[in-house]
C-alpha cells in the first residue's frame, strides 16, 4: 500500500519496520482525483488473502498493522466480510498484534455490514473523510460526506472500546472556515483520532495543489481540533493516516486510560 499510494514517508517507517497492507486487489472501483491507486475492474477476491497477510505479520514481527484496502462496489458488501476474515486471521496466527483497519465507505451496502466489521473487534477504525463537503464532487465524485460521517458514528455506537479515526487532506482547495466545520462534525460523530496532513499531487493527470500549508497553520489546525475535544490529532505537512500508527494507538491508549472516558461527552451525529 505504502507504494501503490506514493507516501511520502515510504522509506521511515519500512526502516522502522512498519507498513500497511492492501487488501482485495490493486485495482479501485472508484476515481478519486486526489489518488494514485488504479481504477477499474478488480479481479475476484483471494479467499486465501487473509491468511496470507495473518503470516505475513507474523514473519515481520509487527506489534501493531494497518489494513486497508481500494473500493470494492462490485461485492455486495463492499468487501466487509473479507475484512472480517483478515482480521481473524491476524487474531489466530498473532494474538497480541494490534489491528488497525483504514476502510472504505461502503457506500452501496447495507449498513449492517460495517456492524460485522466491528463485531470482528479491530482495535483501531479509521475512515478518512480526506476533504471538506464543498470539495467532494471534484476531488471525491463517488463518495458522500455524510454518509462517512454516519458510518464512524455507527461504529462508536456499535462499540465505543474501539478508536476511531478519520484523516483530512489540507491544500486541495478548501477554506479554514470549512475545515473547523469538518472537525466538528467529526466530533460530533465521536471520532477520537484526527490526522491532518499536506495533499501531494501524484501525477499532473490529478487534483492540482491549491496550496502548501505552512508550519505555523498546522500548528493552529491541532490547537483548534484538540480544543474541540478530539482525544488525539496529528497535524503536519508530512502526517498521513497509518503514519507512526503504532506509536500513536500506544499513545491514544494512555491518553485513554488517563481520562477513564475520553474526553468529554461524545455526541451523536443525525444529519
Amino acid at each position: 500500500m505504502c507504494e501503490e499510494a506514493s507516501c511520502p514517508n515510504l522509506g521511515e517507517c519500512w526502516e522502522q519496520g512498519h507498513a500497511t497492507m492492501m487488501i482485495m486487489g490493486d485495482t479501485c472501483t472508484r476515481g478519486c482525483t486526489f489518488c494514485n491507486v488504479a481504477t477499474g475492474r478488480p479481479e475476484a477476491l483471494d479467499p486465501f488473502e487473509p491468511g496470507r497477510v495473518a503470516k505475513a505479520v507474523a514473519s515481520l514481527g509487527l506489534r501493531h498493522v494497518v489494513i486497508t484496502s481500494v473500493d470494492r462496489d462490485d461485492l455486495g458488501d463492499g468487501g466487509a466480510a473479507h475484512f472480517v476474515h483478515t482480521i481473524r486471521a491476524i487474531r489466530q496466527f498473532n494474538p497480541d498484534t494490534t489491528i488497525e483497519i483504514l476502510t472504505p465507505d461502503f457506500l452501496k451496502c447495507d449498513p449492517a455490514v460495517v456492524d460485522a466489521v466491528v463485531d470482528a473487534r479491530p482495535d483501531v477504525f479509521n475512515h478518512n473523510l480526506e476533504t471538506v463537503p464543498g470539495l467532494y464532487p471534484q476531488v471525491r465524485p463517488g463518495a458522500r460526506y455524510y454518509h462517512s460521517l454516519r458510518l464512524l458514528d455507527r461504529v462508536r455506537q456499535r462499540d465505543p472500546s474501539i478508536f476511531t479515526k478519520s484523516g483530512l487532506m489540507v491544500g486541495l482547495g478548501e477554506d479554514r472556515q470549512s475545515v473547523h466545520q469538518v472537525m466538528d462534525d467529526l466530533r460530533a460523530a465521536g471520532v477520537d483520532f484526527l490526522t491532518i496532513g499536506q495533499y501531494l499531487q501524484p501525477t499532473p493527470k490529478h487534483h492540482p495543489v491549491a496550496q502548501y500549508v505552512t508550519p505555523e497553520d498546522f500548528a493552529a489546525l491541532k490547537t483548534a481540533a484538540l480544543g474541540k475535544g478530539f482525544l488525539m490529532v496529528a497535524a503536519s505537512p508530512l502526517t498521513r493516516s497509518s503514519y507512526h500508527a503504532d506509536a500513536d494507538f500506544q499513545k491514544l491508549q494512555a491518553l485513554r486510560s488517563e481520562t477513564k472516558a475520553g474526553l468529554g461527552q461524545k455526541g451523536v451525529f443525525t444529519q
